[in-house]
């Protein structure tokens, strides 16, 4: 009986690790290819001085400033940054997952948004000095609109590590924690509603085709971006490290901190200022989720069929 029950633990721990690794593998995949578009938003979020164009003109306004390789600076920090975080969140994720609906129980969407933020506030709390690394590096060398940005001289990841602990100290690893915390609500809400979508396209053991997949990973992401983007522009400002704020430490200050800059937006920019290079990121991370989504099906029902398994994973 013992051995059994150990067998049966370590199947469904081996079935975690190859969501997780799906999961990371589906999200470097779809970076690689669409990240001169995350470029483009990452400028239109930290440089105010910037105008907001569209994201062809932008990208070819750094190509021409900066040279065509500009447009894929920061690339490996990044897809090292997506890699590791994806893998936390998938395997977080499925491991709720089999804990919550064991046996015959069936997912919901409550279920699917609670197991969302849940998985989300780990990859937070265990990722996000790696983010605030490759947002620094990704804007290193960039020619900034606004002239109250300064460069900074990281030789890479090793010593941006080194130089903001020594200089800043360690708790800036975690800028941008604040926001990042509510902004699990993104991941969360596309899985609740990637899953959902799922399931009603799968009714009677139906196959779902990569269209369908990519086509359902594409909205459950833009709704889940377009609701938190305002947010993930504050994100990325403390991210980057030169937003001065009110001098408070803590979660206070920190929340202070994020209330100051979005009325700062709101005032200086107005409304619409608040989503300033939402088309850029709407391009990126719909095309990137959608892509990725089809790699890690892909992926998982592959090694999953060399297995020689049922996976009941998808139709939960």
């Amino acid at each position: 009986m013992s051995h059994n029950t150990g067998s049966s633990i370590g199947l469904l721990s081996y079935e975690t690790l190859v969501h997780a690794v799906a999961g990371a593998m589906g999200s470097v995949t779809a970076m690689s290819v669409f990240f001169p578009l995350d470029t483009a938003k990452s400028r239109l979020q930290v440089d105010e001085k910037r105008k907001s164009k569209s994201t062809p003109i932008i990208l070819a306004e750094i190509a021409k400033e900066e040279g065509l390789l500009s447009l894929y600076r920061g690339w490996f920090p990044v897809i090292s940054s997506l890699c590791c975080s994806n893998f936390v969140y998938f395997y977080t994720f499925n491991t709720l997952k089999k804990v919550m609906i064991a046996g015959p129980q069936r997912s919901g969407p409550g279920k699917d948004l609670l197991m969302g933020i849940v998985a989300g506030a780990v990859n937070v709390i265990l990722t996000t000095p790696m983010w605030v690394v490759n947002t620094r590096l990704k804007l290193q060398g960039v020619k900034f609109r606004n002239e109250d940005l300064h460069q900074t001289h990281y030789r890479g990841i090793f010593d941006a590590f080194s130089q903001i602990i020594a200089s800043e100290g360690v708790g800036t690893l975690w800028n941008g924690t604040l926001p990042s915390l509510i902004l699990v609500l993104n991941p969360a809400v596309q899985f609740m509603i990637y899953e959902a979508m799922k399931r009603r396209a799968g009714k009677g053991n139906k196959k779902i085709s990569s269209a369908e997949i990519f086509l359902i990973g594409a909205i459950a992401k833009a709704i889940a971006t377009t609701v938190t983007y305002p947010l993930q522009t504050i994100q990325a400002i403390l991210r980057f490290g030169q937003y001065k704020g009110d001098g408070k430490g803590g979660l206070m200050g920190s929340l202070s901190n994020v209330i100051k800059l979005f009325l700062d937006r709101l005032k200086n920019q107005g409304f619409f200022g608040l989503y300033k290079g939402l088309e850029a990121k709407l391009l990126q991370t719909v095309l990137t989720a959608a892509l990725m989504f089809v790699v890690y099906e892909k992926i998982t029902a592959a090694t999953f069929k060399v297995m020689g398994l049922n996976l009941y994973y998808f139709n939960t």
